[in-house]
């Protein structure tokens, strides 16, 4: 039994872009009015009779050629097209000409665009709503592409867009949390990592259409209205446990320095009741979230 192996797709599109058979359009243009010239001047000085054939081409040849002519704007391409066939793509910017049969032309614009994503509510990875916005910066790269693959590139390119951002907020948490490695990439601490998975993911979905991504940036990132009240509980509460780890670590290690360095310089000798008594109280000065009032002993350290 043999089996017949069935080609892979490669992700790779070969690019379909080719340089058009323009020409400068001035030599063009010099050349035109200097048949109409010539022809206008032997009607002058000849009359009706210098209507020959000769003269008629000259006249027809000077026509076309300015039929021929167009002006290129800087960063603007035309992508040129006889009897519904692809013929090339003119990059060049200026006074362009062209056979007047590939005036059958589309205007593209090579200048770096801006998208702004509409705000979407998604999930995350944990399953939280939130709110989440892209700025996308693009450009079209293959003009042949970007007019024949698609049958309108910039719908094409901000539908791609708000599919890959909800992509992205699904393949992320919002935010650290206890069931996540605290090393986890999240959406609102891994700026850097989130940002090349986005032009990843925006540059694999416009590559048919020969548009290039240039960057892109997360410009709104919020969990959605309904948990928003209790997200924000829930950070204040990690919060105030981390502030207090950190003032109860201290006050440790207060108390430590405290105690050794009234046993190294024999300054009053404790035993261990005083000591977990001057403990206490030197924890609770330190902890407390209020002044604290002193009592001062008068009488012995015993009584």
């Amino acid at each position: 039994m043999t089996t017949t192996a069935v080609p892979k797709k490669t992700a790779a599109h070969p690019p379909l872009e080719r340089s058009a058979g323009a020409a400068n359009g001035y030599a063009a243009l010099l050349i035109a009015l200097a048949l109409l010239a010539f022809a206008g001047w032997r009607f002058a000085s000849f009359g009706p009779l210098a209507l020959g054939a000769a003269q008629v081409a000259l006249i027809v040849v000077g026509v076309v050629l300015l039929t021929g002519l167009y002006i290129q704007q800087p960063n603007e391409a035309r992508v040129l097209m006889l009897f519904g066939r692809y013929v090339g793509t003119d990059r060049v910017s200026g006074l362009r000409w062209t056979i007047p049969l590939f005036m059958i032309k589309r205007r593209l614009s090579l200048r770096a665009r801006n998208l702004d994503a509409p705000t979407l509510k998604v999930n995350d990875k944990r399953g939280n709503p939130v709110e989440i916005s892209a700025a996308v910066v693009w450009r079209v790269e293959d003009t042949a592409r970007a007019v024949f693959e698609v049958d309108d590139y910039e719908q094409y390119v901000r539908i791609q867009a708000e599919a890959a951002i909800r992509h992205l907020a699904s393949q992320f948490a919002y935010d650290e949390g206890e069931d996540l490695d605290s090393g986890e990439t999240t959406l609102r601490a891994g700026a850097d990592e989130v940002m090349a998975a986005l032009i990843a993911e925006l540059q694999a979905r416009f590559l048919p259409t020969g548009v290039t991504v240039e960057t892109a940036m997360l410009t709104h990132l919020a969990y959605a209205p309904e948990i928003a009240q209790v997200m924000l509980r829930r950070q204040q509460a990690e919060a105030i446990i981390s502030a207090r780890k950190k003032i109860v670590h201290g006050a440790v290690s207060m108390v430590e320095e405290a105690l050794k360095g009234l046993s190294e310089r024999e300054i009053v000798v404790l035993d261990d009741e005083r000591k977990a008594a001057m403990v206490s109280n030197l924890l609770v000065v330190l902890c407390s979230d209020k002044d604290t009032q002193p009592i001062i002993n008068a009488g012995t350290l015993y009584n």
